[in-house]
């Protein structure tokens, strides 16, 4: 009897701790997220970081500035991504479809990090405040530390932060070995 009662709150226990980190670190299509990582060289954690902090895996997510979906996406990123990718049309309310977003907001990342010779802290400083910013920090040269807008510092460090987390608890949902 105990020892039931011992084995049921186990399992209520971890149950409820894997809602609250669904909750707090949620994670979603990350068939998608890994086929992304493999095609275009992000790291898995990375992707799923940056959709966590720019929309928290909600799908139908619009910024102000009129970004959508997960990966938040501009119309007008989106149809120059569109045009060099090679896809045949495109419509803006395909930035609400998790693949296209998840495809796009992966090619821009990509693109990024490519342009700044691998340095992802000023890949996602452009990704968020844009490139001319980034120049004048340094570029391809600076740290965390040259970022002067407020908001980009602190989505840089969440996303970083956020990046080492999910390759934590979702190693081999990310398609990591040994998870």
């Amino acid at each position: 009897m105990i020892l039931g009662l011992v084995v049921g709150i186990l399992v209520i226990n971890g149950t409820v701790h894997k809602a609250i980190d669904e909750f707090t670190l949620p994670l979603d299509h990350e068939d998608i997220i890994r086929q992304q990582a493999a095609e275009k060289g992000v790291d898995a954690a990375l992707i799923a970081a940056v959709i966590d902090t720019e929309s928290k895996f909600q799908a139908s997510a619009r910024s102000s500035a009129g970004a959508r979906g997960l990966m938040q996406i501009t119309p007008e990123a989106a149809q120059d991504i569109a045009r060099h990718s090679g896809a045949t049309t495109f419509h803006t309310s395909d930035l609400a479809d998790p693949e296209i977003n998840i495809k796009y907001g992966t090619y821009l990342l990509a693109e990024r990090i490519q342009f700044y010779g691998g340095d992802v802290v000023a890949a996602l400083a452009s990704y968020n405040a844009g490139p001319g910013p980034v120049e004048k920090w340094g570029g391809s040269e600076m740290s965390i530390d040259d970022i002067t807008y407020p908001e980009t510092r602190a989505y840089v460090e969440l996303v970083l932060e956020r990046q080492k987390e999910y390759r934590e608890k979702y190693a081999s949902e990310l398609g990591y070995r040994g998870g």
